[in-house]
């Protein structure tokens, strides 16, 4: 695989002696993608070791394997592991609240494969039951009371809808994370539960329409991921950037992203940043995650991977292993990675777009038109899904806006890309023109235009384009065969997300079904709601205040603050929802609101003290040495900090810390950046012992990475 810019350089010179007319399209059958995921115990690779345990790849599609042939399947996957050099595994899981926080987002206990008998002989101690349950303390992760410590123990099940992964000498199994009771203490139960509510009632409503659903339903995803790449020395002087993964004071450089000239700019070998890439490139692809797109975004230093779709399960694990690779991968290259949604003021912040459609199992996508159409023979089928969908985001939009309420999305929505916290949904001109003929009575088929470009040039010839234009500035835009969910934060393990997104599309779908098995027509059904929920749907520009006051009073969901999006979880609508669809139970949802509280105030509170600590050990002293700049508002602006910290501390619930602490960081806490920044302003470059934006944020005008680090 390429692991550097050389490596890439040296296969195509080898390709092009091997043959004088080199064929770049023999690119595709080089041997150095042949390790495409050989980490991965899936498809031929698991096929080759399960059959010499009587077994094979076609085993794994069943998920009561775990009852029948774990011993099997244990004994394929150490032998894989042992070939992989791999001694030790792990079940590996996702607890709650570690956005922005834990380091790769997940938990695991790593145990040797293997033990010693009596006569000190090496023997393999990994069975059946080792792989598919596992048992650890969950007392210290956030539970929100749905257990105490005094009944500490956390209970691990193997996910069969996710693959087991080898990484270095671990092997990496999938899991769910519940109390001895079952109440999920993770991210991943909720989920899981979401995808079987979709299957089972997407089934039924398709079925109904005249589908074939007997395959079964399924959520898929594409998750596109940004962050920056900084020179690591320079992050080594940030104790914000280290600590919180932002910076909380700084003053702007003298050159932003004024001229956009870092987007999908080349990727230049003059910095490390794109060996850095080519190696996160090359050990996703060893694990099958095959991240497809690499390119610089729009703010100085910003860049963003993609990968092909696949299974919501299965991305977010993916997805989750994917930032853990780039923040270690970037250290060996002296950079370090931020996955923080804003890391940088007045630039561009990180999202994590999440490309969200539904299918069979069989690949019939309910979001492409012309495939419901062929498949149900229906032309009204396409309609009535897209009805349900649209009655789903206008009634359920708190939800929506509460899956995002992250720390780091405080900072981000409403600009710079960025949708504002307004849930309305884009379906461009062809589709709402077609939705509203087919609402007022028309039955005629979809029939989406085409646009013919002439560029008046010989040279390039008349091309076609969709009709529809691109919408940035929505939260949730229709893109022709899925919606792309753009407020998602790059930070977050996106499972709330698509579990918001499966139990709102699945309890339409069974409120739908259940009408249409009553004896009402689909289209009537599909009409009506299509009257009632007309609003949610807005094609213009979201970030016009003319537009976001008339979508905000016509009724569509408009929630700015993220502590108050979280406390939708536990109204009576929402418990509601839950339950029916037996995703959520009401005390599941009250501590995980409280969980998601508290995360938010522990944030807060985290760059409270960062920023203490930085005006007494580095603003205030710079600010001394120079003898200039507003001592007299930095010594004042700590005790502020100190008190608004201590007033969270006496607060008793946790939405109402989780409320004092907003204020602390969007008022307070910015109140005296501005005092901080301008102190930077007036204070001699020599005397300022702060990495600057300048320093951190354009390693493409300036780098003391050493050459090694290049790859060479």
């Amino acid at each position: 695989m390429f692991t550097t810019s050389a490596a890439v350089k040296a296969l195509a010179r080898r390709e092009a002696t091997r043959n004088s007319s080199v064929s770049f399209r023999a690119m595709a059958n080089l041997a150095a993608y042949e390790d495409f995921g050989k980490n991965v115990f899936a498809g031929k690779v698991a096929d080759e070791y399960l059959q010499k345990h009587g077994a094979s790849k076609a085993t794994l599609d069943d998920p009561n394997w775990v009852n029948t042939d774990a011993d099997k399947v244990a004994n394929a996957v150490f032998d894989w592991a042992i070939d992989r050099g791999a001694n030790v595994y792990c079940h590996w899981f996702q607890p709650m609240a570690s956005s922005g926080v834990r380091h790769g987002l997940t938990g695991q206990v790593q145990n040797m494969m293997f033990k010693f008998n009596s006569d000190y002989e090496v023997v393999q101690d990994f069975k059946g039951k080792t792989l598919i349950k596992g048992e650890t303390d969950g007392s210290s992760f956030p539970n929100g009371g749905l257990r105490g410590t005094h009944c500490a123990g956390g209970y691990l099940a193997l996910d069969t809808s996710s693959p087991i992964l080898c990484r270095g000498d671990t092997i990496f199994i999938p899991s769910a994370f519940v109390s001895y009771y079952g109440a999920a203490l993770d991210e991943k139960t909720p989920l899981l539960r979401s995808n079987a509510a979709l299957d089972k009632h997407g089934a039924r409503l398709f079925t109904l329409l005249g589908g074939d659903a007997s395959s079964g339903i399924q959520a898929n995803i594409g998750l596109e991921q940004e962050m920056f790449l900084i020179p690591r020395d320079q992050y080594y002087r940030r104790p914000d950037l280290q600590l919180t993964g932002r910076t909380i004071m700084g003053k702007n450089a003298p050159r932003g992203q004024e001229m956009c000239d870092h987007y999908m700019a080349p990727l230049s070998s003059a910095t490390s940043a794109l060996a850095a890439m080519q190696e996160m490139q090359d050990e996703c692809w060893r694990m099958g995650m095959p991240l497809k797109t690499r390119h610089r975004e729009v703010a100085p230093n910003q860049f963003e991977f993609a990968p092909l779709f696949g299974s919501n399960t299965t991305q977010i694990d993916q997805n989750v292993f994917i930032m853990q690779i780039i923040e270690e991968v970037a250290a060996k290259h002296g950079l370090a990675a931020l996955l923080q949604e804003k890391p940088f003021n007045d630039v561009n912040g990180s999202g994590k777009h999440n490309n969200w459609s539904i299918a069979t199992s069989s690949g019939i996508n309910f979001l492409a038109p012309d495939e419901v159409i062929e498949e149900t023979g229906n032309d009204e089928a396409f309609a009535v899904i897209m009805a349900a969908l649209v009655a789903a985001i206008d009634e359920h939009g708190d939800l929506m806006r509460a899956a995002i309420a992250n720390p780091g999305n405080d900072f981000r929505l409403g600009a710079c890309e960025a949708p504002p916290a307004i849930m309305s949904t884009y379906l461009g001109d062809d589709m709402t023109s077609y939705l509203e003929a087919f609402m007022n009575g028309s039955s005629a088929k979809y029939e989406p235009g085409t646009k013919t470009l002439d560029l008046g040039t010989k040279e390039v010839m008349p091309f076609q384009v969709p009709a529809e234009d691109r919408n940035r500035t929505s939260p949730f835009p229709y893109g022709g065969a899925r919606f792309e969910f753009r407020s998602v934060g790059s930070a977050q393990n996106v499972s709330l997300v698509n579990t918001v997104l499966n139990t709102i599309a699945a309890e339409k779908f069974a409120a739908f079904a259940d009408r249409i098995e009553a004896g009402e027509n689909p289209a009537d059904i599909a009409r009506e709601a299509l009257k009632k929920h007309w609003k949610v749907i807005f094609n213009g520009d979201n970030y016009d205040v003319e537009n976001q006051k008339m979508l905000t009073e016509s009724g569509v969901w408009r929630i700015d603050s993220g502590v108050e999006a979280i406390s939708v979880l536990s109204t009576e609508k929402n418990v509601a929802l839950f339950e029916k669809m037996n995703v959520f139970t009401g005390t599941e949802l009250t501590a995980r609101q409280d969980v998601l509280h508290d995360h938010y105030t522990g944030t807060v509170e985290m760059e409270a003290l960062c920023m203490i600590d930085m005006i007494n050990q580095h603003v205030i002293p710079s600010v001394k040495e120079s003898e200039v700049g507003p001592l007299d508002e930095l010594a004042a602006s700590i005790t502020t900090l100190k008190a608004g910290v201590a007033e969270i501390h006496a607060a008793e619930s946790s939405v109402d810390k989780a409320q004092l602490a907003r204020v602390l960081r969007l008022e307070t806490m910015i109140d005296i950046r501005a005092i901080c920044d301008a102190a930077e302003e007036v204070v001699p470059a020599e005397n300022w012992t702060l990495a600057t934006y300048k320093e951190l944020l354009f390693l493409d005008q300036q780098t003391t990475t050493e050459p090694e680090f290049f790859g060479e």
